[in-house]
């Protein structure tokens, strides 16, 4: 007579997940580590090579060096030590010069994100990319795709004087301080939208309600969705904004009225009755006063300077539904950012 079976249990569901998560997180930490120290290698080996050839005018000595050191470390450590690779550490320790730079960013930025920020040549978009790629912990795919849609010009600490993006930079750096030109940014592209060419307001705001996480990507982190036709109870009238988000960094309301046609300076007085109102009433005990954001086909700027909008608590941007090209998109921003800064320069504020 046959013997009985004896079934095995199987093993807990939860002891499984809990081992994976061990696992994963051991990983994590590997890489991360691994990562720490490949970034001080690649900069200390930059850092000798510089140092070898930097004060000989001979331009040929220094392509020889690095083409012997090249062909001797490949042939010993295999790839990622060929010319171009040992160009790029010496171009690394040359736009981060400093140590202790390196030391505080290795943890939190890879060789793949320093590759990317050491092609740009502005120092002071290189930083805002640096900072912002920390704060905001991007994928080095993000970075790229952020540089790639021209950020930097499109955020209004572009169009400030060098002086003040700097402070800001450094405050960003040292503090963590999130301010408002960091966060607000003209145009938005709304390509996503997939809008008619004669869209109503209405048509506008349903789509963006639609494609909700697309439009929260395009507008920047720390944005969440709060309501859509906020109703504001104002003595006998009733008023129903748009769109209130709130950002978590600047720990403010920020208010987002759309609209289809040019800015008008009536606009500007209607949010600032939506925000007194949503200072009174929704305001939370931590949290800074509302902001404001007028989202509009075009900013008319002979207005928006007269007001001094990009001062306030309210400010204006453009919206575009289809993306243009990129040589035309680069050119209307430079000449924003050069017509802001000139302004600023000749008696405007900072």
């Amino acid at each position: 007579m046959a013997m009985p079976t004896t079934l095995t249990p199987p093993a807990p569901p939860e002891l499984l997940s809990e081992l994976r998560a061990l696992v994963q997180a051991g990983r994590s930490r590997v890489a991360r580590a691994v990562n720490s120290e490949l970034v001080t290698l690649y900069w200390h080996v930059g850092k000798r090579l510089r140092d070898e050839v930097i004060g000989d005018e001979r331009a040929a000595y220094g392509e020889q060096v690095v083409a012997e050191v090249a062909e001797a470390l490949s042939a010993e450590f295999g790839r990622g030590f060929g010319k171009r690779s040992l160009y790029r550490m010496m171009r690394f320790t040359e736009v981060f010069p400093g140590p202790e730079i390196v030391s505080a960013l290795r943890s939190q930025l890879s060789w793949t994100h320093f590759r990317e920020l050491i092609a740009i040549d502005e120092p002071l978009k290189r930083q805002f990319y640096t900072e912002l790629c920390r704060i905001e912990r991007w994928s080095t795919r993000t970075l790229k795709s952020k540089m790639d849609g021209m950020l930097f010009e499109g955020t209004a600490i572009a169009k400030r004087p060098a002086a003040v993006v700097e402070g800001t930079l450094e405050g960003l750096r040292d503090d963590g301080r999130m301010t408002r030109d960091l966060v607000f940014r003209d145009p938005y592209v709304l390509d996503f939208l997939g809008l008619p060419a004669d869209f109503s307001e209405a048509e506008l705001e349903a789509a963006i309600l639609r494609e909700l996480e697309a439009f929260l990507l395009e507008l920047g982190q720390g944005f969440s969705f709060v309501a859509r036709q906020k109703r504001m109870s104002i003595g006998a009238d009733d008023f129903y904004l748009d769109l209130l988000f709130f950002h978590r960094r600047l720990r403010a309301l920020v208010a987002i009225e759309l609209k289809l046609g040019r800015f008008d300076a009536r606009d500007k007085g209607r949010m600032e009755l939506y925000l007194r109102w949503l200072d009174r009433h929704e305001r939370q005990p931590g949290e800074n006063p509302p902001l404001g954001l007028i989202l509009c086909a075009d900013k008319n700027e002979e207005q928006i300077e007269l007001l001094e909008l990009s001062e306030g608590s309210v400010r204006v941007a453009s919206y575009l539904t289809e993306l243009p090209p990129r040589a035309l998109l680069e050119r209307k921003l430079v000449e924003s950012i050069e017509h802001a800064r000139a302004r600023a320069g000749g008696g405007g504020r900072d």
